[in-house]
């Protein structure tokens, strides 16, 4: 049964930095998109960033832009968001996502493009 795990987050100062990986068991998801989304209390889910199935395509949300960089490794079946600059206002719980539609040509921000999800991880930013 394909698996999604995400980790690596946890409780952080404004202004530090968190890695959050995200690694597929099950299947292989190296001929997909994946992507990162996030969701505060009360919120709906948010997109984040999303990263091309060969990884040389990305696009981020404008609130992470120049902040968050998101990578994978095929190889090692896992993807990456590198978080730096954290604020208060990234608090949320975040998932990583595998598109639904293999060998996809664009990146899909609307979180109904992707059809496997993982538990998400709590990242917490005190002020």
């Amino acid at each position: 049964q394909a698996q999604l795990v995400e980790s690596g987050g946890g409780l952080v100062q404004g202004g530090g930095s968190l890695r959050l990986s995200c690694a597929a068991s099950g299947r292989t998801f190296s001929s997909y998109a994946m992507g990162w989304f996030r969701q505060a209390p009360g919120k709906a889910r948010d997109f984040v960033a999303a990263i091309s199935w060969r990884g040389g395509t990305t696009v981020y949300a404008d609130s992470v832009k120049g902040r968050f960089t998101i990578s994978r490794d095929n190889a090692k079946n896992t993807l990456y968001l590198q978080m730096n600059s954290l604020a208060p206002e990234d608090t949320a719980v975040y998932y990583c996502a595998a598109d639904s539609m293999i060998f996809r040509s664009g990146l899909i921000r609307s979180p109904a493009a992707y059809n496997y999800w993982g538990q998400g991880t709590q990242v917490t930013v005190s002020s």
